[in-house]
């Protein structure tokens, strides 16, 4: 049977307790089976002196496309845009082009899509049905809008989309592609 030593510090004139939480269930410290120093929140280490496995941030991501290039997007209407094939949906939390996270957080919220003929006008990204983030046109030549931002989520009810509008006179057609005309999202800081 292995022993327990408590070994004081001969020149520390604190008292050292060990105190147990206000709980009705037993509950069993185990230490590793090496020497080393327990690290508290108050501790201070270099990310350079962190060993093993990392865990990394497990909330909902998501990553969708346009799949075809058809339809149309009117001139001077606002259209939601439709992203039709997922590549990923961690969460669950992706559906009918809409993204509804169920954790509460900070969310990076990209897309790109592409129409052609060519045509100005904007992206935006839409935070519970009102314009949250308004992107850009990228070129004359290109005709890719791109949209970038930072969102807070509650979790529970707040849902992100993403809109186009177009000003080339006449309808335009929507370019399918994972490549070009996508709409993705990930929790970047949880609440």
């Amino acid at each position: 049977m292995s022993k327990i030593s408590i070994t004081p510090n001969p020149s520390g004139t604190g008292v050292f307790t060990i105190a147990s939480p206000a709980t009705n269930t037993d509950r069993t410290l185990t230490l590793p089976d090496e020497a080393g120093t327990v690290l508290t929140s108050a501790s201070s280490i270099p990310t350079s002196a962190l060993t093993g496995n990392i865990t990394q941030n497990a909330g909902p991501a998501f990553s969708a496309y346009q799949n075809t290039t058809s339809g149309s997007i009117a001139t001077t209407t606002l259209t939601k845009l439709l992203f039709g094939t997922e590549l990923w949906d961690t969460n669950s939390n992706f559906s009918s082009s809409r993204f509804t996270p169920t954790v509460a957080g900070y969310y990076q919220i990209n897309s790109t899509y592409q129409i052609s003929p060519v045509a100005s006008g904007f992206m935006a990204i839409y935070k519970n049905g009102g314009l949250f983030k308004r992107g850009f046109w990228s070129s004359s030549t290109m005709q890719q809008f791109n949209v970038s931002g930072i969102v807070f989520c509650n979790g529970s009810t707040d849902f992100i989309e993403v809109y186009i509008y177009q000003t080339s006179g006449s309808s335009v057609v929507p370019q399918g592609g994972a490549d070009i005309s996508w709409f993705d999202g990930v929790l970047v800081r949880a609440a």
